[in-house]
């Protein structure tokens, strides 16, 4: 069985994102490691007294994300496909592809789309540094 991992951000393309994840890993017989990757600065504010650090704001944002992927993962795991789900706080490129090597995935999974400039609308910033960087396929989910 292979690992296939599937970065997921919790934007509206996450659904489509997931639905061509399932039916890659059916026809791969393959297991979906779930993994989202939350900014190192949940938590922090600038106001009048500069940068502040909350702490009740980064672990409530963080309860919310993993709540998320929980349910994630029991949806795929109700189609039948082996699952499993980690949450990490840093750089999303960095923590995927280390997440990718330590699962020996075989295949990253991300969507077509993307935040900024006409690439990017197309592609997407971090997929366009995963194909880039990763030594293993990136299957490029269209979600348009």
């Amino acid at each position: 069985m292979i690992n296939i991992i599937l970065p997921v951000d919790f934007s509206d393309a996450t659904e489509k994102l997931v639905e061509g994840a399932v039916k890659f890993a059916k026809e791969a017989n393959g297991k979906i490691c779930l993994i989202h990757v939350a900014p190192a600065d949940i938590g922090f504010a600038i106001g009048d007294m500069g940068f502040q650090y909350f702490p009740e704001v980064e672990q409530n944002e963080i309860k919310q994300e993993l709540m998320q992927l929980n349910n994630l993962e029991q949806r795929i795991i109700a189609q039948g496909i082996d699952c499993e789900h980690l949450l990490k706080q840093g750089v999303a490129g960095d923590i995927i592809l280390e997440y990718a090597k330590d699962k020996s995935a075989g295949y990253i999974v991300m969507g077509s789309h993307g935040r900024s400039n006409m690439y990017d609308v197309f592609v997407g910033s971090l997929t366009k540094e995963l194909t880039r960087r990763s030594h293993i396929p990136v299957l490029v989910i269209p979600i348009h």
